[in-house]
């Protein structure tokens, strides 16, 4: 039976606002897969033309996927959320990458036409359990010379990255550290973030009164607004002695959980769905692992080699920032500068937080913010850096371009 591939869209995104990992963070006592519920309910208040029936699949991505982070979680959280116990679910690993696989594999069954609509996104619950917990890593990886003992540490294989392209200095992952600040208070400012945030009911307890109360987390909580370079340029360097990665030009260990939904064109045209992007291409590529960070180089080659694109269609660009010196090694390969205003418009996960496989979807909803501000812009790009060598590039056009727009 002849196929035809089908158009696939971003529909609608949500998160939690993010917090910091440990005892002191705002999701201490808060559970991981409730965190993802609160954001499929979400999508479901705010999209109530679709039917909750007609949802093929939920697909949900954790990089540790033990405790309240396992059990298959993409089915325990549709269920949990309310689901018909009609609707499956599973659960997804590519690490900081997961829910950008989850989005990137559900649209390949939707292409094919064995889906309509689903629902993806991701969390990670570092304070509950820290990235690591409870592996093995195969001894033959350091003992055999597979990888040098530096790619299983992430900061580590970003202070390698510095070495590698050493004019990618300190002063220049500051300096872009203190400009995600900047842009993210702004949008915050604007109101541009807190439109796509997931009220969440808290619990706290005061080890010292020995009282527990309930709060709201509306915000996210890594925000340091008014961070200066001089405030940076003393800060500890954890993982190498001098070196130049410092957890204010890195994204800290935080807590928190994306969801979208990503349908079929025809599908949502039929179901009065917002299109608020149309998904071109995408591309995963490897790389060394003890330079993982510089992954979104080839993954983007990749992408936009599939779409018949070069890096100068590109007009706006949402990239991870799991470390500085990562975002500038794309930027520079591409002679882009570290500034340009196309490049995370909002700010990034320097700001935010990156809760590792959350984090995919928080960078597509900010794109289609901006896509909806800028109908001069056709496309653009969400991309990551992935542990153990890797990166992924998803493309996408934007479906309010007008070409006399903005002239």
């Amino acid at each position: 039976m002849p196929r035809t591939a089908r158009d696939v869209v971003f529909v609608d995104g949500v998160r939690t606002p993010f917090g910091k990992a440990g005892p002191k963070g705002i999701y201490h006592e808060t559970r991981a897969d409730d965190l993802v519920v609160k954001c499929i309910r979400e999508l479901l208040r705010r999209n109530p033309d679709l039917p909750p029936e007609r949802i093929d699949e939920v697909a949900v991505a954790a990089t540790t996927q033990i405790g309240d982070q396992g059990l298959t979680l993409g089915r325990t959280a549709g269920i949990l959320a309310g689901l018909p116990n009609t609707v499956p679910g599973y659960s997804i690993d590519r690490m900081c990458a997961g829910a950008m696989t989850a989005v990137t594999s559900t649209a390949g069954s939707i292409s094919f036409g064995a889906y309509d609509v689903v629902l993806a996104g991701g969390v990670e619950h570092m304070g509950r359990h820290p990235m690591g917990e409870a592996v093995d890593p195969n001894p033959r990886f350091v003992s055999e010379k597979l990888v040098d003992q530096s790619a299983l540490f992430m900061g580590m294989t970003a202070e390698n990255l510095h070495d590698r392209f050493p004019h990618l200095t300190k002063q220049r992952a500051d300096e872009y550290a203190v400009n995600s600040q900047e842009k993210a208070a702004k949008a915050y400012a604007n109101g541009k973030i807190q439109q796509d945030l997931v009220p969440v009911s808290i619990r706290r307890t005061n080890d010292e009164a020995g009282e527990t109360g309930w709060g709201l987390a509306t915000q996210d909580e890594p925000m340091r607004p008014g961070t200066t370079l001089e405030s940076l340029a003393g800060l500890k360097t954890p993982f190498r002695p001098h070196g130049r990665v410092t957890p204010g030009n890195a994204a800290g260990l935080n807590d928190g959980a994306t969801a979208s939904l990503i349908a079929a064109e025809d599908f949502a045209q039929e179901m009065g769905l917002p299109v608020r992007m149309r998904l071109v291409s995408y591309a995963f590529a490897g790389v060394e692992p003890e330079v993982m960070g510089v992954g979104p180089v080839p993954s983007t080659q990749k992408a936009l080699a599939k779409a018949g694109l070069s890096i100068d269609d590109i007009g706006l660009f949402e990239v991870n920032e799991a470390f500085a010196v990562q975002v500038l090694a794309l930027l520079d390969h591409y002679g882009i500068a570290d500034d340009d205003p196309r490049v995370n418009q909002y700010g990034g996960a320097i700001a935010y937080g990156h809760p590792l496989a959350s984090s995919g979807v928080r960078l597509m909803t900010q794109l289609a913010r901006q896509f909806e501000e800028q109908p001069h812009v056709r496309y653009g790009l969400t991309t990551m850096c992935v542990g153990f060598g890797m990166g992924g590039t998803v493309i996408w056009e934007n479906p309010n371009w007008s070409e006399g727009a903005g002239k």
